[in-house]
């Protein structure tokens, strides 16, 4: 039984979320396109949204960065340029920490925005008070990770990891097997961010993927500039 649930969770779930994230992204920007953006509070307690959310998204573009290129760049490009395993797993712990600290101090700071401002708590919806905190949650279980693999700075276990997101990625059959012996918390980080990985079109991250370059070509909207900037 275990063993069931450990291959459907990370050897099935993955091409779930990945498939919905793909698919739903797309259908909501056909469907839905004008609400392809995150909603603005930011004329409530204006401040206190600035810092954080400049921190949490330093925070958390610095992570995805680093998750994508550690886990996705084959072994054998880093072996080529003279990386060993110990350096990644050391520049990991570093870079992925400082991130890290960024993130969760950004998201503690809307998390706090968010619930105990009342105007900003009324002008909240559901999704965007669970994203937040799902998204804390896995920034704190990131920083829980740092410990074990500070026990493990030969980059061992890093390379399970490397194994298991390239096989997904190549639809290798038996990735889930890479890590089956991984500790509790790395497999909890694992499965939150699939998750969120699965919620991602049905909440405000789709702004992620937005960019402004559809004005180029796309007329029928109208481009508003402040006086200030006007002059």
């Amino acid at each position: 039984m275990a063993d069931f649930i450990h291959h459907l969770l990370f050897g099935i779930y993955p091409y779930i979320a990945l498939a919905v994230l793909a698919v739903g992204s797309v259908i909501r920007y056909d469907r839905e396109p004008y609400s392809w953006r995150a909603g603005s509070s930011q004329l409530l307690r204006r401040k206190q949204l600035i810092v954080g959310s400049v921190l949490f998204h330093l925070g958390v573009l610095m992570i995805f960065a680093g998750h994508v290129v550690g886990l996705l760049t084959p072994i054998a490009v880093f072996d080529a340029l003279g990386v060993s395993h110990s350096a990644k797993q050391l520049l990991a712990i570093v870079a992925g920490g400082f991130a890290g600290l960024l993130g969760i101090t950004g998201a503690t700071m809307l998390i706090h925005r968010r619930f105990f401002d009342p105007r900003v708590r009324a002008a909240s919806s559901f999704a965007d008070n669970m994203i937040i905190l799902l998204l804390w949650a896995q920034l704190a279980l990131g920083l829980g990770t740092i410990p074990l693999s500070l026990q493990h700075l030969d980059g061992h276990e890093m390379v399970k990891f490397m194994t298991w997101a390239q096989g997904i990625f190549t639809f290798r059959s038996g990735a889930a097997d890479q890590i089956r012996d991984a500790a509790l918390v790395f497999k909890l980080h694992l499965f939150m961010g699939l998750t969120i990985l699965l919620l991602f079109p049905f909440t405000r991250l789709v702004h992620m993927l937005s960019a402004p370059v559809r004005y180029v070509w796309r007329p029928g909207y109208q481009v508003v500039r402040s006086r200030k900037l006007a002059s």
